[in-house]
């Protein structure tokens, strides 16, 4: 019966899937070139409409960019699905992460502020886990980000704000960007500024929450800004430029 199913696919979808399947199982990296459609017909035995078909459907789901009189590129291995805003399209790293703390110092400092004043007695337990956890991954020099992400989108579960909730997953990347940037250096300011914010939050401080994140916001932006004129630097010449991916 599955095989039936697989058989009653239409040809474009299939052709779509195996070539997703080619570009994550190669794998085809980011800013790689595809082979050209002649070739991809070959590979999924499907004639050159149909393999354009496939293209243009990834495409629009972010993951492939038509150059024209060029080719085909790998653009993203994640899809729309997986990466609603599209940040993980940005070329700009540095830019990107900047432009991302921007908008949390919007959001998250009144995030903190609602979850000091709505969370409840199990929120504060779990928010404390959360941040002892990050202090001793920190500490060991583990990786803390998972946890990290788990640590702001508890504030945001225990505002009571089920949009906030919504909203904070997806400027998580922000995390992870800034991670990759900053190559987790800034280990003791994370442990500090969390654990300010940790205990405002417990102590049912609204104003004082609200100071700590955006202490804890602005200490990550500076570090960002930091590095992004260094790296401005080395682009114009002043020498080789460290890896922003």
């Amino acid at each position: 019966m599955e095989q039936e199913k697989t058989e009653r696919k239409p040809l474009g979808a299939r052709v779509e899937e195996e070539l997703m399947a080619y570009i994550l199982g190669m794998p085809v990296a980011v800013g790689e070139k595809l082979p050209n459609e002649f070739e991809l017909g070959q590979m999924f035995q499907a004639g050159r409409s149909t393999v354009r078909e496939a293209v243009k459907s990834l495409v629009t789901r972010g993951i492939l960019e038509v150059r024209r009189g060029d080719g085909t590129y790998v653009k993203s291995h994640r899809s729309l699905a997986d990466d609603p805003l599209g940040l993980s399209r940005l070329d700009d790293k540095y830019k990107l992460a900047l432009e991302l703390l921007e908008v949390r110092l919007v959001l998250e400092p009144e995030i903190a502020a609602s979850a000091a004043a709505h969370a409840t007695a199990q929120d504060k337990a779990e928010l404390k886990a959360l941040c002892d956890e990050v202090e001793q991954l920190c500490r060991t020099g583990r990786d803390h980000i998972p946890q990290d992400i788990a640590f702001h989108t508890c504030i945001a579960r225990c505002s009571q704000n089920r949009v906030m909730e919504m909203l904070v997953p997806m400027i998580n990347t922000a995390v992870a960007t800034f991670a990759s940037l900053t190559h987790r250096s800034l280990r003791q300011e994370t442990i500090e500024t969390h654990r300010a914010v940790t205990d405002a939050i417990l102590d049912g401080d609204a104003v004082g929450a609200r100071c700590a994140m955006v202490t804890h916001l602005a200490c990550n932006r500076q570090a960002i800004l930091a590095l992004w004129k260094e790296h401005q630097s080395h682009a114009s010449g002043g020498g080789p430029a460290a890896d922003g991916t």
